[in-house]
């Protein structure tokens, strides 16, 4: 889609950001002027989300005053971008100092269209950058943000294992990188089982598709992504309530792309690996059953408890073989339990690791970029929860409890021990939120490139 930022405007509308703890003293500044005037007598309060266009006399838009509540939504924008007209607007209040990076990052948020199917109705509004660093780091958030929407938003039937990994080559080819791609019953002479046995059932094929990219010599990153184009839940089936989203069980590949996209784009200093499984979890007669056990690339074997925890099986084959490069940093990303959303919400992302120092980055990262994200702990007495009687470790936790980090010590059984690893249990979707229809969302992408910036940079 056009970009919704510019470098330069003749005419740009005003836009003005205030605090709600500020408007009384900004109003005071204007004086008994066309503006102070127009917002006392329709209530401007500066709250989250509150929009008040001001014409001139002509009628002609020239003023818009947005209320940033708080000042603590660091994509509070989103919800004036959602909104506005087509037209360039250049902020020209801002006395609480909200950060440009942030308001630049709701700014893209707000005005991201999914259009596959339906043409925009109108162009974005485009907001003055005239700091060109600052613009470059506004359009390499926006055009991988959208990037990762895209493809969540898009319905498995047009975006399948198939599409899933040629996403990945395009992406490769785009960057000057290789992708190499195992299909089908490959991936059982590959090494990769647990990938073939998640993905046999379905009509296309399950995949793996690897991207190399950057100086050998360069400290190594492996980035994973769960690639589950749709989950029935399996032989376990769904209903058809928790059914009815999974089109975006592939959210955790659609990060993994997008922050590959700006590792690549902003050619970071790192030899760079991504690893996308691929399947469909699929009900047929070649599905794999509860109570089967299933081998795996590191040698582990695994007894099925629930054919619904698929996401875990391809991520462990995935984690495995990236860790097999001796990579300096392994992040994977998920949209693995709804334990993780009972635990932190929609909008809050935990994150697993052991390495206090990553904890330590990745910490500060979401505090410089106000992406939520929040470490919970690798509790080591829940292993107790993933014992087999039969097998080396069961994929479905003996209890309802804890489950969002049993599926993360699950995925620790199958990482090099002493490996910088951090697993993120996102859920890659938004319901209506600024004024927008629900939709993918972009989640972890600010704070986990600033961690990257700051350490490879």
């Amino acid at each position: 889609m056009p970009s919704c930022f510019v470098a330069t405007s003749q005419k740009p509308i005003r836009l003005h950001l205030i605090e709600a703890d500020s408007l009384s003293g900004w109003m005071e500044e204007q004086g008994a002027g066309t503006l102070a005037g127009f917002l006392t007598s329709t209530g401007f309060k500066a709250g989250a989300g509150e929009l008040a266009l001001v014409p001139d006399a002509s009628g002609a838009l020239v003023d818009v005053v947005f209320g940033l509540g708080d000042g603590e939504d660091s994509l509070a924008l989103a919800a004036a971008s959602a909104k506005l007209p087509e037209g360039d607007y250049e902020i020209a209040t801002n006395p609480d100092g909200y950060p440009m990076a942030h308001a630049c990052a709701g700014w893209a948020d707000g005005a991201y269209v999914f259009t596959r199917y339906v043409e925009a109705k109108k162009g974005p509004p485009r907001l003055v950058v005239s700091d060109d660093a600052t613009r470059e780091a506004a359009e390499l958030f926006a055009a991988s943000a959208d990037y990762v929407r895209d493809l969540i938003n898009t319905p498995a039937g047009d975006m399948g294992p198939v599409e899933i990994a040629a996403s990945a080559a395009d992406l490769a080819e785009e960057f000057g990188g290789e992708c190499r791609v195992i299909i089908g019953d490959a991936l059982l002479s590959e090494n990769y089982p647990m990938v073939h046995a998640v993905g046999r059932a379905a009509v296309q094929q399950p995949r793996y598709a690897e991207i190399s990219w950057g100086d050998e010599n360069a400290p190594k990153l492996a980035i994973v992504g769960k690639g589950v184009a749709f989950d029935t839940g399996g032989l376990n089936i769904k209903t058809g309530n928790y059914m009815r989203l999974m089109k975006k069980d592939m959210g955790g590949a659609a990060h993994a792309l997008g922050l590959a996209r700006m590792v690549m784009a902003s050619g970071l200093n790192v030899r760079l690996s991504v690893h996308i499984p691929t399947v469909e979890n699929a009900v047929g007669s070649d599905a794999f059953r509860p109570g089967d056990v299933l081998s795996s690339r590191k040698g582990l074997s695994v007894e099925i408890d629930n054919t619904d925890a698929e996401g875990r099986l391809i991520l462990a084959d995935a984690l495995a073989r990236a860790c097999e490069l001796s990579p300096d940093l392994v992040l994977d990303f998920a949209t693995l339990t709804g334990a993780a959303r009972v635990a932190m919400g929609a909008e809050v992302v935990p994150y697993y690791t052991h390495d206090d120092t990553l904890a330590t980055q990745l910490d500060e990262a979401s505090a410089e970029t106000g992406d939520p994200i929040w470490r919970l702990p690798l509790w080591k007495r829940y292993q107790a929860m993933l014992k087999s009687s039969i097998a080396d470790v069961v994929n479905g936790a003996s209890s309802p409890f804890a489950g969002s980090i049993t599926a993360a010590l699950f995925l620790d059984r199958f990482v090099s021990p002493g490996t910088s690893w951090a697993h993120f249990d996102l859920w890659g979707w938004r319901n209506s939120a600024y004024g927008r229809p629900e939709g993918g969302a972009a989640m972890t992408l600010r704070a986990c490139f600033e961690m990257l910036k700051a350490r490879y940079g």
